[in-house]
């Protein structure tokens, strides 16, 4: 029986063409979600993505930028829906010690990672408003204990932290929520993205499962029923939220490191 949980809604999902993006955007159209507007980079992930419901609609931007942002917005105005959750997923990891930051580095993550969000928030604050709608920002459990070799990306997820809290606090007066999940190690291809090889990453990945409590690492259909939880409407008083998805990480039990 369909899930209607999301009957008559509109999503926006950016980052959506792989990894936690694509599986919140089907999860969405599979909870009866009316629109789900998927956005990233790559036309030809987004348009696979597209394929598999006939609610995602695919948006080619890059929201690290003004003109990307403002493009996704006109989109979305130009179906005429409003807007009833939108979900930033959109990031990037970039592994570097201090001693060999680049500043081209340091650009990319924080534009992706922290202005884009900023960017896209600000084109599509008046459709959320008009919806009393709500945003759930996707962050990393390096935001608040971050390893060495990710201080910009920590940094920026420290400011995704940030921009939950204080966005919830200026925007509830107008019945808008906004909440946070922070995953830990998520198979994804953003380890690939760094360089990394097959091996290797599985190598990784088997050697922090033996320091995760509950003994895994997690797939992204971990991540995303906490991402469509508290984006439900049943989850009308929770805002202001970070939740930590790590497998028991930050109990103290396992080593500190960056998702991705």
């Amino acid at each position: 029986m369909p899930d209607p949980t999301f009957a008559g809604r509109t999503v926006v999902v950016t980052g959506a063409g792989t990894g936690i993006g694509r599986a919140t955007a089907l999860a969405f159209a599979g909870q009866g979600a009316t629109t789900v507007v998927v956005c990233g980079r790559r036309k030809e992930r987004l348009e696979e993505v597209a394929a598999e419901h006939p609610a995602i609609v695919p948006v080619v931007a890059d929201v690290a930028t003004a003109t990307g942002a403002r493009a996704l917005a006109d989109e979305v105005r130009a179906r005429g829906e409003g807007l009833d959750v939108l979900v930033h997923n959109a990031g990037v990891f970039r592994f570097s010690p201090l001693a060999a930051l680049a500043p081209d580095t340091v650009r990319e993550v924080l534009d992706t990672n922290l202005l884009g969000p900023l960017l896209v928030t600000g084109e599509l604050l008046p459709a959320l408003l008009a919806r009393r709608g709500n945003i759930v920002l996707v962050s990393s459990r390096a935001g608040h204990n971050p390893g060495p070799g990710s201080s910009v990306y920590a940094a920026s997820k420290a400011g995704v932290h940030s921009l939950t809290r204080s966005w919830a606090a200026e925007l509830a007066v107008h019945g808008v929520r906004v909440n946070a999940v922070a995953p830990g190690y998520v198979r994804t291809e953003a380890y690939r993205a760094n360089g990394m090889t097959d091996r290797q990453v599985e190598g990784l990945f088997d050697a922090v499962a033996g320091s995760v409590p509950l003994g895994r690492v997690a797939d992204t259909d971990d991540i995303t029923p906490w991402i469509t939880r508290l984006a439900d409407p049943a989850a009308s008083l929770v805002t202001g939220q970070v939740i930590t998805v790590d497998g028991g990480m930050d109990t103290g039990a396992g080593q500190t490191d960056q998702d991705a």
